[in-house]
């Protein structure tokens, strides 16, 4: 498995729903980008110009909601991640 560095984390994303509510098949380009998914690796934290390590906010499995456009798309074991900054994070969801 991947493991982030610093104050990054992994998410598995989320894949758009490939039809509406009211049952119409949307097309590739008409599905939004998805803006959550599940944590499933953290780095150690930020670490500070004197040395201290900021630990993280944020856990393994917490499903998190974050900015539409944040982070790299990576491919593992021929799954699409997303490795982003933990500040690109907007919120958990319970």
């Amino acid at each position: 498995m991947l493991k982030p560095l610093g104050d990054r984390v992994i998410i598995e994303v989320e894949e758009p729903k490939e039809e509406t509510v009211g049952g119409i098949v949307l097309a590739n380009n008409a599905k939004q980008k998805p803006q959550s998914g599940k944590i499933v690796a953290v780095g150690n934290g930020n670490v500070t110009a004197d040395g201290k390590t900021i630990p993280m906010n944020v856990k393994v499995g917490d499903v998190v909601v974050y900015d539409k456009y944040a982070g790299s798309e990576v491919t593992y074991d021929e799954k699409k991640y997303l490795v982003l900054h933990e500040k690109d994070l907007m919120a958990i969801e319970d």
